[in-house]
């Protein structure tokens, strides 16, 4: 039996610690609610990023990795994603998966809460820009957003901070949308390019991905957890939540956890609020089986763990005769483009994509990457034929919309399961024709770009680059309990005490990097919450 060592009952019960449930802590705290948050991994200590050491790109292959399946940590869940070409790319701590993310910050377009309107396929979301503005706005001011006002793909907003500096790399690939004429713009980033809310600037190191010792990326352990705390939000680590509790009512009741020690515990909550990515969320509701709820907690419309989707990202990299600085600033924060963004018949598939940039690689990835490609021999010239490639490439990624389909799902592996004996989840994902003929599209276009910029060869990663890190749609937005899990504010159609606030509740995916939209949907679900607290449960 669950020990009853967990303290008094909680009005707030957030499970996960990452982008969404930061950012609903944070702005649940000035209700002077009694809010609990169970986060399976703990705090990270900046000073042990491998950027503070010489060998750091090879700790990619190690502890700071991209899959939880390689990596080794006890606080991650492994992923049963043999059934997908995508494989799953997500971080358990204070932070989530901001940890490791590159900090591009861009919004939804206006466009993509009405698709089916619009375009004829997938669906409308039932919320649309104009209700996620206001939130887009704080929410750039807590995380730290530099960028350029002007965009003439967005609405008008204004960033917080100045834009990141484009450097040599992000001004030759300007150079050749400019001379294509196709958009593009300095990207929105969650990076600190100023001292901002005590953290200091970025110093243009580099390796984001493996989490910034210098604390200028806006991962939430430094932008939102920090504020929340102090305004009293209890944050426990190391908490692995094996299910959330129903009482005999059909509510919602608390959750069920593991401490580090393996210790078994019980919470009890009034609300629950789960925000464990779109993988990490319908596994646990479909683990939380109980007599109201045999199919799953919040399943009745037999949604959860549907309509998964990623991004899948193409990704050509240029190879120049110059010198491009491209170690100077952050991995995957320079330039957006969305010339290819809204749907054109013309093009053989429906939605589009974007284009980001990234920077230079590394020595050590430098290697690799010429190694793999034969550009780099063994024996006479190895030495020449490296020094034609070192800080001499551009990688322009692409990321793809990806429709809902309900064919592609997360389920409860039969046989997998974590350090603690809980079901891990197992992947079922097939690339869509529309997706193909999107990558094609895209990977044709991008090869021009470069080669506007000044490119003399290029290198593309096939079938997919490694993609599997923007989780969403597993327990979609609607006003249809029949076609949704949770209602227009995030509370589940089933459960009127539950609610859900991670990429799992998009309706459509978009084109472009979900962490903004995700922290946008908490601010406004807590908002919501707060406006209805006299009636949250009619």
């Amino acid at each position: 039996m669950p020990s009853d060592q967990a303290s008094e009952k909680a009005d707030v019960l957030i499970i996960g610690a990452g982008a969404a449930g930061a950012a609903i802590a944070w702005r649940l705290a000035e209700t002077r609610m009694r809010i609990v948050c169970l986060e399976q991994g703990g705090w990270m200590d900046p000073a042990q990023y491998p950027s503070t050491r010489n060998d750091w790109e090879m700790e990619r292959f190690g502890p700071f990795g991209l899959s939880p399946n390689g990596r080794g940590r006890r606080e991650d869940y492994p992923v049963n994603d043999e059934a997908s070409p995508i494989k799953i790319s997500n971080f358990n701590a204070v932070g989530g998966s901001t940890i490791l993310y590159a900090a591009h910050f861009p919004r939804l377009h206006p466009s993509d809460f009405r698709v089916k309107s619009l375009d004829g396929v997938a669906d409308d979301w039932p919320i649309d820009y104009a209700t996620l503005e206001p939130y887009y706005d704080e929410n750039a001011r807590m995380m730290g957003v530099a960028g350029l006002a002007g965009d003439p793909a967005y609405p008008p907003k204004e960033p917080t901070l100045p834009p990141v500096p484009l450097g040599k790399l992000g001004e030759t690939l300007a150079r050749g949308f400019d001379r294509l004429g196709w958009h593009w713009w300095p990207s929105d980033s969650a990076i600190a390019t100023r001292e901002h809310a005590g953290r200091a600037p970025c110093i243009n190191l580099g390796p984001c991905i493996m989490g910034c010792a210098q604390g200028a990326k806006g991962s939430t352990d430094v932008t939102y957890w920090p504020a929340a705390v102090r305004a009293g939000v209890e944050l426990r680590t190391h908490c692995r939540v094996r299910e959330i509790s129903v009482g005999p009512d059909g509510m919602a009741d608390g959750a069920i956890y593991v401490d580090e020690k393996g210790v078994e515990h019980r919470q009890e909550a009034e609300i629950v609020i789960v925000a464990c990515n779109g993988v990490g969320t319908p596994r646990l509701l479909l683990n939380s089986k109980s007599k109201h709820f045999p199919d799953g907690l919040a399943n009745s419309s037999g949604l959860v763990g549907r309509n998964l989707m990623f991004h899948p990202y193409g990704m050509v990299t240029g190879i120049f005769e110059e010198p491009l600085e491209g170690y100077k600033g952050p991995t995957g924060c320079s330039i957006i483009s969305q010339e290819f963004y809204e749907t054109d018949p013309s093009r053989g598939f429906v939605r589009g994509y974007s284009f980001e940039m990234l920077r230079g690689m590394g020595p050590v990835s430098t290697a690799l990457f010429g190694l793999s490609g034969g550009r780099i021999p063994f024996g006479a010239g190895h030495h020449e034929a490296y020094a034609r490639l070192h800080d001499r490439t551009a990688g322009m990624v692409i990321i793809c919309e990806d429709l809902p389909e309900e064919h592609n799902r997360v389920v409860l592996d039969p046989e997998l399961t974590d350090a603690d004996g809980i079901p891990a989840p197992r992947i079922e994902y097939t690339l869509s024709e529309n997706s193909r003929r999107m990558l094609d599209h895209s990977v044709e276009r991008g090869k021009e770009v470069l080669a506007a910029a000044g490119a003399v060869d290029f290198a593309v990663d096939a079938p997919l680059a490694p993609a599997g890190w923007h989780l969403m749609g597993t327990a979609r937005m609607g006003t249809d309990p029949e076609r949704s899990v949770v209602n227009d504010w995030g509370r589940s159609h089933d459960v009127k005490n539950l609610f859900i606030v991670d990429g799992s509740v998009f309706v459509t995916s978009g084109g472009v990097n979900p962490t903004n939209t995700i922290q946008a949907l908490a601010l406004y679900v807590a908002d919501r919450i707060q406006k209805n607290l006299t009636t949250l449960f009619d």
